[in-house]
Formats: structure tokens, sequence, C-alpha cells
């Protein structure tokens, strides 16, 4: 088998994408970069009150203006990283495998019997902000500090974020889904090492995601307030992870 710096991505017969394909019982899930027709898909779903009661941060109502943005910002990232996985190809045909900045892939498609696919939810890898730091001087610090570091730097601290549409929870899909693309991606083509994610307190289904793969509770902030969507949450627990402690997902 040649080497190529797009391993393990392969290319989607129909749209010409980068693409990953879950293995069983989720081999009719693939994941993709975002497309235009996904808006009505993920307005639905983020409106739906099983999955915006535990996210703070997308606005609510969720428009159809805030999908298109989130895509075209979505797949400019794609975009960039499929550039440097190009120049890298070009440069380096042989290996070996080059740091790249972020994972292309990160929309959950559900493959229909006739080919056709269905938008199921969203994956993002991106560096921590540090929401649970409550001095803002030492936040934009840290925040500063980990986004000057090169991409591949081990001590990038990154972050994820994720949804899937309510009738899929308690289905295992999305421990599958993360597993992939840590084993896949993030850890040996990130170089990711670190990574922390921050869960609404009583969010039990979103915890137990995160223990199957090894993160376990380093805190729990308690702050009260009301999140985008009108929920009152009572603060959130922040889940860690590094690869030296051998917690590798």
């Amino acid at each position: 088998m040649s080497f190529s710096q797009f391993h393990p991505l392969e290319r989607h017969p129909r749209t010409g994408e980068p693409h990953i394909r879950l293995t069983a019982p989720f081999d009719r899930i693939v994941i993709t970069p975002p497309r235009q027709d996904d808006v009505p898909h993920i307005v639905a779903i983020l409106n739906d009150y099983a999955v915006k009661k535990w996210l703070d941060g997308p606005p609510f109502p969720y428009l159809d203006m805030h999908a298109e943005e989130w895509i075209a910002k979505t797949k400019e990232q794609s975009d960039a990283v499929m550039h440097e996985l190009r120049v890298a190809n070009e440069e380096y045909p042989t290996g070996p495998s080059v740091a790249v900045s972020g994972c292309p892939v990160g929309c959950l498609r559900g493959v229909e019997e006739d080919g056709s696919e269905v938008f199921l939810g969203a994956i993002e890898f991106s560096r921590c902000n540090f929401p649970d730091l409550l001095n803002q001087q030492e936040q934009e610090r840290m925040v500063a500090r980990n986004d000057s570091r090169k991409r591949g730097d081990p001590d990038i601290v990154w972050c994820i974020g994720y949804y899937v549409a309510a009738p899929l929870h308690g289905r295992g899909l999305m421990s599958r889904a993360v597993r992939t693309l840590l084993e896949a991606w993030v850890v040996p083509r990130m170089g990711a090492r670190q990574i922390r994610v921050e869960t609404v307190i009583g969010n039990h289904g979103s915890i137990r995601v995160l223990e199957k793969l090894g993160f376990r509770i380093v805190d729990t902030v308690r702050r009260r307030k009301v999140t985008s969507a009108g929920e009152l949450i009572d603060g959130f627990h922040v889940l860690y992870w590094h690869l030296s402690e051998g917690r590798q997902p």
C-alpha cells in the first residue's frame, strides 16, 4: 500500500469529499465536511429541546442564517486542512506524515439504502478557550498562549464539541464517532496529546460518552447562569484526557 498524507481519509464516491466511515455496527455512518443542504437538518436538531437544553453557545432560536454561517466557517477550516495535506503530499510523498491544523471532517451522516445521506449531527475539535477560568485576564493569557502554539505542538490543549439528533441519544453512536476521529486523525495527524471538555452539570449522557473514551472529571465549576436557549444551569464539569496518562481513546 503506497503512502499518502491523506490517509486514512477516503474520497467520497459521489461528492469527491474526504470522509471517514465508522465500523460495524455503525458502518452505515460516514463523517464528512458540512454541505449547504445540511441547513434545514442542523436547524431542526438545534431547535429540538432534547438537544438544545444541554448546549450553551448556539443561539436560540437557531435560524437558517446561523446554520449557513457555521457551514461557511467550518467548510473554510476543512478546506484549509485539505490544502495543508495537498502541500504535504507534494513535499513529502513518501512520508513522514505531516501534522495539520485540524480535522477536515466532522458531520455525521446516515447512508440510506438508495445511497442518499441524512445529516445526523456534528463533532468539532478546536483549541481550548478555558471557559472555567473565572479570572478574565488569566483566561485571555491562557487562550493567547494556546493559540500561539504551532500545529502539531503536543502542548496545545484541544476541546471537543458535539451533538447528535435526539432519536440517536444513548445508542453509543457519539462515543464511537468521537473515538474514531481521535484514533484515526486527532491524535496521529493533529498531534493532540491533551483534551479538555466542558459539559453542563446534569448532562449524564455526555459524561458517559467522555468517560467511555478515558476522560475523567477534574473540576466542577458552580456558576449559575441562563444559557442561550434560556435554560438555567448550575455550572459545568471539566473533563480531561492526556495521552501520557495511558488514557488513549
